[in-house]
C-alpha cells in the first residue's frame, strides 16, 4: 500500500508498505539482474550502501539456475541474502532487446534463449509463473516493448495488447497468490504504461489500466535514446492520469539529473544499470558532477575521490589509488567504484526526500540540477 505524505508541487514524498518492509520515497532501486549487482557487490554489502529495493530480472533468472531452482532454495530473498523488498521485471524488456529472432502473438512472444539458442515462449501468464517461483514482492506486467521511434499504428496495436495482456497478468497473478506453497502469497502486481512517445496512446493507455486497480503503476518504454525532452514530455502527460494513491515507476532512469526532473514531475520510483555500469568504466558520480577517474591527472591525486560522500570508498581510498586498480584491471577496483555509485544514488534520493520532508525540495533541486548533470 502506497501512502502519500506530503507534496511539493508535483513532487511527492511517500511510504510503499509492502509484506517484506517499507520504502521511504522518493526511491532508487539497485540493479542486480542475475540476483547479484555487476561489480562484486553482495546483498550484504547493499545494507551499508542504503539500498532499500533490490531489482532482479525474470528472464535472466528464468535461463539461469531457473526460476523452480530459487523457488526450491526458498525464494529470491532466501537466495540472494537479501531481507528486504525485491521488484522482479517480468522479462518482457529483454524479450524484445536481447532476442535476434522473435514471433509476437496475442498469446506470447517465442524467441530464442541468447544463452544457448535454445525456444522459449513467455506470455503474461508465462511471466507470473516465473515471478510466483521467484516469490519477489512486486511482480512487473508482461508487456510489449516497442522501439523508439514507432509508426503511429503499430504503437497503438502494441497498446491495446499490453493492456490485454495487462488483464491475464492480473487473472493469473490471483489465482498463482492463492496457490498452496506460494512462495510469496502477498506478491503485489505493477502495471505498466507504454504508448511511444505520442502523448494521445500514453494517456489513453493509462485511463485504461489505471482503472485496474493495480498496487503500483509504472512508465515504460522511456529511455530508450529519445531524446530527454521527449522522456520529460510525455512524463508531464501521463501523470495527470496516474492515480494519487498508488505507486509511481519511471522504468530504467537514469542519471541523476533525470531522476531530479522526474521527481519534479511526480515520480516515486526509479531504477537503472547506470551507477554500476559506469563505475566499472571507471566513471563516478559525485556531488561536484562526474569524474573519468582513468584520467591520467589522477595519478598523483591523494585526495578521497568526493570529500562530501562518506561511503566506504571515498573514506578508505585515494583517487591515485582508484586511478591504478582501474588502469590495472583489478577486480577490487569494479567494487569499490560501483559501491561509490549506488551510494551516492541511494543518498542523492534520501537527500531528495530529507528536502520534500522540509518543504525544501525546489531549493534543493535548483541548487543541483546543473552539477549534478556535469562531466568534470
Amino acid at each position: 500500500m502506497y501512502q502519500l505524505l506530503k507534496t511539493e508541487g508535483r513532487a511527492r514524498r511517500g511510504e510503499f508498505h509492502t509484506v517484506h518492509g517499507t520504502v521511504q520515497t522518493p526511491a532508487f532501486m539497485n540493479v542486480a539482474t542475475a540476483g547479484a549487482i555487476k561489480g562484486a557487490v553482495s546483498a550484504c554489502d547493499l545494507k551499508e550502501l542504503r539500498c532499500q529495493v533490490q531489482l532482479c530480472n525474470t528472464y535472466h533468472l528464468h535461463v539461469r539456475p531457473g526460476d523452480e531452482v530459487v523457488k526450491n532454495l526458498g525464494g529470491i530473498r532466501k537466495f540472494t541474502g537479501w531481507d528486504g523488498p525485491v521488484l522482479t521485471d517480468s522479462g518482457g524488456f529483454q524479450v524484445f532487446s536481447l532476442a535476434k529472432l522473435r514471433n509476437i502473438t496475442e498469446e506470447g512472444v517465442t524467441f530464442a534463449s541468447h544463452i544457448d539458442g535454445h525456444k522459449i515462449f513467455m506470455g503474461p501468464e508465462e511471466s507470473m509463473r516465473i515471478q510466483s517461483n521467484l516469490g519477489s514482492t512486486i511482480a512487473m506486467a508482461f508487456d510489449e516493448c516497442v522501439e523508439n521511434p514507432a509508426e503511429y499504428d503499430y504503437a497503438k496495436a502494441s497498446c491495446e495488447r499490453t493492456a490485454r495482456w495487462l488483464e491475464r497478468c492480473k487473472r493469473e497473478m490471483a489465482l498463482l497468490n492463492a496457490r498452496e506453497g506460494a512462495v510469496n502469497p502477498q506478491q503485489l502486481l505493477f502495471g505498466i504504461n507504454q504508448g511511444c512517445t505520442y502523448e494521445d496512446l500514453r494517456i489513453e493507455h493509462m485511463k485504461r489500466i489505471a482503472a485496474l486497480e493495480l498496487d503500483g503503476y509504472a512508465i515504460g518504454g522511456l529511455a530508450v535514446g529519445e531524446p530527454t525532452e521527449d522522456m520529460y514530455r510525455i512524463i508531464e502527460a501521463v501523470e495527470p492520469h496516474m492515480p494519487k494513491n498508488k505507486i509511481r515507476y519511471l522504468m530504467g532512469v537514469g542519471t541523476p539529473a533525470n531522476i531530479l526532473e522526474a521527481v519534479r514531475r511526480g515520480v516515486d520510483l526509479f531504477d537503472c544499470v547506470m551507477p554500476s555500469r559506469n563505475a566499472r568504466h571507471g566513471h563516478a558520480f559525485t556531488w561536484e558532477g562526474c569524474r573519468n577517474l582513468l584520467n591520467a591527472k589522477y595519478e598523483l591525486d591523494d585526495s578521497p575521490l568526493d570529500t562530501a560522500c562518506d561511503c566506504p570508498t571515498c573514506r578508505n581510498f585515494s583517487r591515485a589509488y582508484l586511478h591504478h586498480l582501474l588502469k590495472a584491471g583489478e577486480m577490487l577496483a569494479m567494487r569499490l567504484m560501483v559501491m561509490l555509485n549506488l551510494f551516492f544514488f541511494n543518498t542523492l534520493l534520501m537527500k531528495i526526500r530529507e528536502a520534500l520532508d522540509d518543504g525544501a525540495f525546489e531549493s534543493f533541486y535548483q541548487t543541483n540540477i546543473e552539477t549534478l548533470g556535469k562531466r568534470i
